[in-house]
């Protein structure tokens, strides 16, 4: 009688070192993120006492009503610094070419933008006495927000990652470098001075060991010979000095410096 055999199992093949699946790119060649570029610009400023950051409401998806920080893609033959100028130019109408730019950081992280892989370096602006802005481009408005309220509110994307970098980074400046003369006018006193950094960090300075540590810091401020006149003792006029950086630095730990 002929036997009837079972076919026997195949056993799966285990895959070994050196094995290419089909979706594997060639040997020899990288993969590559197609990627997108962006610049957002953190604009800080001083108005009626409170420290104010520039936002925008976006009037397209993704985020639709949101407020955002000003910023879009980079065009064909600009630099970051220029995409940054001229969106803020055409999203709130203020010229940006005077604001000088300081580099915050770079983000990168997947999913942070709905529409694919958006790759965006911030930019940290600080002016003093900046108009009122004007909406335009592709936002629905453009206001002056207080620092405080647009942490606590929803904003578009990463942006309040963002705004969070840039408030420490300021603050941080404050306590090495001369960056509080750039929320004051052009000339102002040693109590505007004070009252940039009370602002910016949020907590109280104390005013005697704050005018001894603008004085002994050579070349922070320059008296401008004009006093300002009001019902008190009239107050020495100062202007911004040559000294980019605070030797001995103003620490903020210590609200008595």
């Amino acid at each position: 009688m002929t036997s009837v055999h079972e076919p026997h199992a195949v056993e799966p093949l285990e895959a070994r070192p050196g094995d290419r699946s089909p979706a594997d790119p060639p040997p020899g060649s990288r993969p590559r993120v197609d990627a997108k570029v962006t610049a957002d610009l953190v604009v800080l400023t001083v108005r009626e006492a409170l420290l104010k950051v520039l936002l925008v409401e976006r009037g397209k998806e993704p985020y639709l009503g949101k407020r955002a920080l000003p910023g879009g893609f980079l065009r064909p033959g600009e630099d970051l610094e220029a995409t940054a100028h001229r969106e803020l130019a055409e999203e709130t109408g203020l010229d940006g070419t005077r604001l000088p730019l300081q580099q915050l950081h770079t983000y990168s992280r997947p999913g942070r933008d709905p529409r694919g892989r958006v790759i965006t370096t911030a930019f940290l602006a600080i002016a003093p006495n900046l108009p009122a802005p004007t909406a335009s481009s592709d936002a629905r408005s453009a206001s002056w927000v207080t620092v405080e309220d647009s942490l606590l509110d929803e904003l578009a994307f990463d942006h309040r990652t963002i705004l969070t970098d840039a408030l420490e980074r300021a603050r941080s400046l404050l306590e090495h470098t001369t960056l509080a003369t750039a929320f004051c006018a052009a000339t102002f006193t040693i109590s505007d001075l004070q009252k940039v950094y009370e602002i910016v960090w949020d907590i109280p300075v104390d005013p005697r060991n704050f005018r001894r540590k603008v004085m002994n810091v050579s070349g922070f401020v320059e008296d401008t010979g004009h006093k300002r006149h009001s019902n008190g003792r009239p107050a020495i006029l100062y202007r911004p000095g040559p000294a980019q950086v605070l030797h001995p630095a103003m620490l903020r730990a210590n609200s008595g410096l």
